[in-house]
């Protein structure tokens, strides 16, 4: 492995997913914007559509993950459940700020050309930012009814929070996916204005809800599965024979999809309209057994595959996904595409692709290298080395 892998596999693949989900972004994206209307009937078209479902599920669920590392890593060092919760919110509330300035600067971007209506279209960062307010508070909510002051006094204390706070997210999870079909169909909140019916359901102005668009029923249930699935990766004692332990994930990935086809493939339906892929709890159920697979995949091909010999293009880009995700968008949808739109041919796109996938990678690098000189900066000058 790399050193800056080595000794850090857990880390390195949550990266390399992160990365993976950019590359299948990238592609999916530029397939979409640059491909002409005779080129959109071809099969590679339709693979990229069928690759594009996996980004935003993705980083959802590497959100949770994320919430997860950081919340049992400070539980501990000691650090007060209050002060915790209070981390995490505000860099909830500052992703979905982001998510708001980004709507902004493409309304800006278009010069015109966008509906206002766009300014208040729910997109990813929006629903990352308000899944992460609200795993932060499930974590709190969890840490007092542990009837913890301080978190983490005691190494039993630990195991009893993070059982607790698995089995809340698993809950909470449950809840907001069995909610969806009825929050999407017979008991849809037409009293709510569009803007805020639409983080319910994805209704937008379209008058119902739209399957392209990432409310929080069913979006955000994902967040909460990774938060339960992180505060069992990290747990010490699941470390010390991790790779068990991830082979164990594979399995229940495998598990959760056999059982999402089981019970699709009953006769009895708990709902009035089943619509599988879209709003079924079933499909939530399903994206989960997928995504646990995916993260067993990457921790051993980060492990004892490439990533460990030599670098990686995808934990690179996982490092800053967010920046390479607000950059890229520009260079393929916006005003400063580097392709014509809905007019190239297969070949064109594709290399044009390729174009995206370069620049992204050195937008990366040049981020890392930046951030390592700030902070090699701000070292002492007497400071030695072992420092």
């Amino acid at each position: 492995m790399t050193d800056q892998n080595r000794g850090s596999d857990r880390l390195a693949y949550i990266d390399w997913m992160r990365g993976l989900a950019c590359v299948l972004m990238f592609q999916t994206h530029c397939y979409d914007a640059w491909l002409s209307p005779e080129a959109r009937k071809s099969s590679l078209y339709g693979w990229s559509r069928l690759g594009g479902t996996l980004p935003a599920p993705l980083f959802i669920f590497l959100a949770g993950l994320s919430v997860a590392l950081v919340t049992d890593r400070l539980r501990s060092k000691g650090v007060e459940r209050n002060a915790i919760a209070r981390q995490t919110i505000l860099r909830g509330a500052e992703v979905f700020g982001l998510g708001l300035l980004f709507r902004v600067q493409e309304f800006a971007l278009a010069g015109g050309h966008a509906p206002w209506t766009d300014l208040l279209r729910v997109d990813v960062l929006n629903i990352l930012g308000l899944s992460m307010v609200a795993m932060g508070c499930l974590c709190w909510l969890a840490a007092a009814g542990a009837g913890l002051g301080v978190a983490g006094k005691t190494e039993q204390a630990l195991r009893s929070l993070r059982l607790r706070t698995v089995v809340a997210a698993l809950a909470a999870a449950t809840a907001i996916a069995m909610l969806t079909p009825p929050l999407w169909t017979t008991h849809r909140p037409r009293f709510l204005p569009w803007p805020l019916e639409s983080y319910v359901n994805g209704v937008h102005i379209f008058g119902e809800p739209q399957a392209w668009l990432f409310p929080l029923f069913p979006w955000s249930a994902l967040a909460f599965a990774g938060l339960a699935a992180g505060f069992v990766l990290f747990a010490p004692i699941a470390s010390r024979k991790e790779w068990l332990k991830m082979l164990g994930v594979a399995l229940a990935g495998a598990a959760a999809s056999a059982l999402s086809m089981a019970f699709d493939a009953s006769p009895i339906r708990l709902y009035a309209v089943h619509d599988y892929w879209h709003s079924s709890p079933n499909f939530v159920l399903m994206r989960c057994g997928i995504l646990l697979g995916i993260a067993s995949l990457a921790y051993f091909w980060c492990r004892w595959g490439l990533p460990r010999l030599v670098f990686s293009p995808l934990v690179q880009l996982g490092k800053t996904s967010l920046l390479v995700y607000w950059v890229h968008i520009e260079l393929v949808y916006g005003s400063f595409s580097i392709l014509p739109k809905r007019q190239c041919s297969e070949a064109r796109a594709s290399l044009g692709l390729v174009l995206i996938f370069v620049m992204m990678l050195g937008l990366s690098l040049a981020r890392t290298w930046w951030k390592r000189r700030k902070g090699t900066a701000r070292v002492p000058a007497g400071a030695t080395a072992a420092s």
